[in-house]
């Protein structure tokens, strides 16, 4: 059994891997370059033995079972189908908040420019990011009003203090509210954040909320119209357009996509 199926099958296993990991530590990495080293041996030495040159020795060890790349991730997923969104509506400004900078937002200013503000630092020089180094959580009512809004894979972080953010206990449903108040009438709002069976928080990693919380917040209930759900399930497949009950009782770590509208 490999030691990915060891792993999903007990799983405080992966709690004790992501406590190595956040002292840089990774097993997972060190067994599988371990097991790999005999291979590279044999392959350095036969390069030799074709006549290659070696200017420098720099061992990968832990690619060689790699795929070629990801297509089946929570954030592969998100970030082309709100982008595809977002160039299908072309909306007369769009606004994102702390989504993944190397992923959505690039999607985006591949074809159009897009704001983003984050807590956090970016150097970035492309001509179509708007960069604003802003603490969306206390600054929201300074911030213009907009058609179009985006906040992926961030929300369950707000005031757990991961990005030195400062701690606050209601950092979510505070920071929907803020987003509500930047979206204008008839504008769209596109948010993402972890579902699973109930409310949890990891702390400080993130929360994971049950598919309806966000639906529950007052002012969401008040100003916002559900308009399209979308999920990706625990085996990073994506699902469009579904009913939300789909869901309930049958995820424990997947991906709520909800588009919004607002109608007051």
């Amino acid at each position: 059994m490999s030691l990915k199926n060891i792993v999903k099958k007990i799983p405080f296993i992966k709690n004790i891997l992501v406590i190595f990991a956040t002292f840089g530590l990774n097993p997972v990495l060190f067994f599988k370059s371990a097991k790999n080293l005999p291979r590279f041996i044999r392959e350095l030495f036969l390069w030799k033995k074709y006549g290659g040159k070696i200017t420098h020795i720099y061992p990968i060890l832990g690619d060689y079972q790699e795929e070629s790349g990801s297509a089946s991730s929570q954030y592969f997923h998100q970030d082309l189908l709100i982008a595809s969104y977002i160039y299908e509506d072309n909306p007369i400004r769009h606004v994102d908040v702390a989504s993944r900078v190397d992923g959505f937002v690039a999607h985006v200013a591949s074809f159009r420019e897009i704001e983003v503000y984050d807590v956090r630092k970016l150097n970035c020089v492309h001509k179509n990011i708007i960069f604003r180094q802003v603490d969306f959580m206390n600054s929201s009512d300074k911030l213009k009003t907009t058609d179009s809004l985006s906040c992926l894979h961030s929300l369950e972080h707000f005031g757990l203090g991961r990005y030195s953010d400062p701690i606050n206990v209601n950092g979510l449903e505070d920071g929907v509210n803020n987003l509500i108040k930047m979206l204008k009438k008839s504008g769209k709002l596109y948010i993402s954040v972890p579902i699973g069976l109930g409310d949890e928080v990891h702390f400080n990693a993130h929360r994971i909320s049950h598919p309806e919380t966000i639906l529950k917040i007052k002012r969401v209930k008040q100003e916002l119209e559900l308009i399209n759900f979308d999920y990706v399930d625990d085996n990073g497949d994506l699902h469009t357009n579904r009913d939300i009950t789909e869901v309930i009782d049958k995820i424990t770590y997947g991906l709520g996509i909800y588009t919004f509208k607002k109608y007051n």
